[in-house]
């Protein structure tokens, strides 16, 4: 059947609309043009990683191959193009990225490329430009000739061009197709907009079909789709330089298409919804090439680069990290005895949940003597211990493994103080509240800025603002010490029923009810037992889809192309993952030799902005001069200082001075404690995780939501006599 579909929609696109643009033999010497072959591409099964390329690419006896590579070839399809002058940018009207889409409302791919690439549009099939403004349907014409010029001072071509993918998925949420925007057109990158199934996906029979890994798979088709119309020449760009972003969901998304780069677990899922770039061959094996003009050329769903914001990622080990950031805060006030019992049980599971990775860093990686000795050229093994007389300030718990989550707060916390001088409107004030003059702001030192922030004697202003990359906005400021004061209680105190996409919460972070779902203990137990079993008997194709979505299975793993760079931008103060999270990822990232970046951004809420003179461009263009010969070499612009004080009348920021002292240096208990206080999102020891909803992922097809982490099975089951006591009372 998918056969058939495939070469049916072929044969009407070719029929249809063939004398649209030109065709592929026409535009494939032009787009191969300064393309620089897509690398690091490894064989797709164990049967095939013994085979030379030659003899892997006369496996590629698929029949959907060819009926698929012309259903979409854009050439074909011949899309609608708009021009924006005000943006000099051509934008795509949405297509749908695949042959065989399952909801095709949320399976399209729209794509935005510079004005400078293009030299207009053949609307009747000669290869030449017919049109060089306006709303028209055709093909690009694209001149491998022009350059831009970054913002920041990089050079692209239509060839060598950086591809951004943006991952949408909020709250792992479905997301319909959307038209690519303008933004990074003046930056000379192709942007990427496309949709997703997410949990709430529903076919027209009430059946659920937005379960892992659906979401993820629709981004990797999107990425082939695009890749294979730039190597036809339909599109400008460059294979080899594909980034991911996303904020919240879209941001583990966006780490979690970079961490499984061309893993063959998802070529299945890939195939069922008539992906271009993978076919599975009459003895299993799989192909992973495309015609070109002729040739064989092999593709893949894989990345160079992630800026992933507030990733929410790996909920595989989110229970626990959440837990234990939690218990580490001795002072920390739990509304409940289960939710605290719960969080010591979990706390010691991750203990030993990390104890058995065998982790281990390079302290020159990272930059921090974490053994001690006075030097960063050792690699040191990372464990926790446990010791409940020698660290009553963390409830026992310390090693190294918390030595470097302790040195990478107090990093943030001194890259944030290093970048106070690109401040422009603040308004800073004394310790009386006075504010000080213009003058004694522009003689104002390092040190004197970092008094000021650790004290919270400023009132912040746009330049220092922590919104949202186009996703929700951040908590603003926390508490002091005590708590008092913190951000709102984001779920509004309700204690709504999880489970539904309607209900979409679990119990507020202050509620003082384990769970609203379940009158008993062991019915909460069961319930557990009877959906677990359920994930890991697998789903149709024998996967349990949790592992699929947990990035540490694939991140350095056989069979993963892993991207060239890595980053993670967390906001210090929010409660939706740990940080520990981010800490794993980037651990995993660098022994398998990505360069990895995690920052912790202080003040910063969930999908914190870029701040003080950073943005994704300059950090993608100063990736590019690192990694690209021959690039320009691009560093960030420095500061010219704050000449004239802001206008605010009182100081409203934070005050760290109860966590963090005075020369910028913290304790592991501090630093706990700073987390509990900003974090307002719900609290571990609830029957799902965080709002409950990254579980509807993990639903079935008749079910949108079910229990799925191990680990807190593990901890139910081990002590259930000391929790059923202790549950809803």
């Amino acid at each position: 059947m998918k056969t058939a579909i495939a070469i049916i929609m072929a044969l009407i696109m070719t029929l249809g609309l063939a004398a649209c643009g030109s065709s592929t033999a026409e535009t494939t010497a032009e787009s191969t043009a300064g393309q620089t072959e897509e690398s690091s591409e490894e064989d797709t099964t164990a049967e095939t990683e013994s085979q030379t390329e030659e003899t892997s690419k006369a496996l590629c006896d698929s029949e959907e191959k060819a009926g698929i590579e012309e259903a979409l070839d854009l050439a074909n399809i011949c899309p609608e193009w708009t021009y924006s002058e005000e943006a000099d940018a051509w934008t795509m009207a949405v297509v749908t990225a695949v042959t065989n889409a399952e909801l095709p409302d949320y399976q399209g791919v729209s794509v935005c490329v510079p004005g400078a690439y293009v030299i207009g549009v053949d609307t009747d099939g000669d290869g030449t430009a017919d049109v060089t403004s306006g709303t028209v349907a055709g093909d690009l014409i694209i001149d491998y000739d022009a350059s831009v010029t970054s913002t920041n001072g990089q050079i692209y071509t239509a060839a060598t061009a950086p591809v951004i993918i943006n991952t949408g998925a909020a709250g792992y949420s479905s997301q319909s197709n959307q038209i690519a925007g303008t933004t990074y057109a003046k930056e000379g990158y192709i942007n990427i907009a496309c949709g997703n199934r997410g949990k709430q996906s529903t076919l027209a029979d009430g059946t659920y079909t937005g379960d892992a890994p659906s979401c993820l798979v629709d981004q990797k088709n999107a990425v082939r789709f695009v890749k294979y119309n730039i190597l036809l020449g339909n599109l400008p760009g460059s294979v080899d330089y594909f980034v991911s972003t996303g904020g919240s969901g879209g941001g583990a998304h966006a780490a979690m298409l970079a961490a499984t780069s061309n893993n063959p677990d998802y070529y299945e899922y890939e195939i069922a919804q008539g992906a271009v770039g993978v076919y599975k061959n009459s003895d299993g094996s799989y192909c992973t090439t495309v015609t070109i003009d002729g040739e064989e050329v092999e593709i893949s769903d894989g990345l160079w680069g992630c800026m992933a914001y507030s990733a929410i990622t790996s909920l595989a080990e989110a229970d626990m990290t959440l837990a234990f950031e939690y218990y580490l805060d001795s002072t920390y006030s739990f509304n409940t005895d289960f939710q605290k019992q719960l969080a010591e049980y979990l706390a010691a599971e991750y203990m030993e949940y990390i104890n058995a990775q065998d982790l281990s860093v390079d302290e020159a990686q990272v930059g921090f003597d974490l053994n001690g000795d006075g030097d960063t050229s050792d690699t040191v093994a990372l464990t926790i211990e446990y010791d409940e007389s020698g660290h009553e300030d963390t409830n026992g718990y310390y090693g190294t493994y918390l030595d470097l989550y302790l040195a990478e707060f107090e990093q943030s916390l001194q890259d944030y103080i290093d970048r106070l001088a690109y401040a422009e409107d603040w308004t800073w004030f004394s310790s009386d509240g006075t504010a000080l003059s213009d003058s004694e702001v522009a003689a104002m030192t390092d040190a004197d800025r970092m008094e000021c922030f650790i004290n919270g004697w400023y009132a912040k202003g746009s330049t220092g603002s922590s919104g949202g990359m186009g996703g929700p906005g951040g908590t603003g400021g926390m508490g002091g010490p005590d708590g008092a004061g913190g951000p709102p209680d984001m779920n509004g105190g309700s204690t709504e029923t999880v489970g539904t996409p309607d209900a979409g919460s679990t119990q507020a972070s202050g509620s003082g009810t384990d769970s609203a779902n379940y009158s008993t203990f062991e019915e909460m137990l069961a319930a557990y037992q009877a959906d677990i079993a359920e994930v890991e008997a697998g789903d149709i194709y024998g996967n349990n889809i949790v592992e699929l979505y947990d990035p540490l299975n694939y991140i350095g793993a056989d069979g993963t192309d892993d991207p060239t760079w890595t980053r993670i931008l967390m906001g210090a103060s929010e409660g939706d993952i740990s940080m520990f999270n981010s800490l794993n990822m980037q651990i995993a990232w660098l022994n398998a030799g990505t360069d990895a970046d995690i920052e912790w951004q202080w003040n910063g809420g969930h999908v914190p902005s870029e701040i003080f003179g950073d943005s994704l461009p300059l950090y993608v263009d100063m990736m590019y001069s690192k990694y690209v010969d021959g690039a320009v070499e691009i560093t960030k612009a420095e500061p010219t200082g704050q000449s004239a004080n802001g206008t605010a009348t009182e100081a409203t920021g934070t005050d760290l001075s109860g966590w963090v002292g005075s020369d910028g240096n913290m304790t592991l208990a501090g630093a706990a404690a700073y987390r509990t206080a900003g974090a307002a999102k719900a609290m571990p020891a609830f029957d799902v995780m965080d709002y409950g909803q990254e579980d509807y992922v993990f639903g079935s097809s008749s079910a949108d939501a079910r229990h799925w982490d191990k680990y807190v099975l593990k901890v139910f089951e081990e002590n259930q006599e000391t929790l059923a006591e202790l549950f809803n009372k």
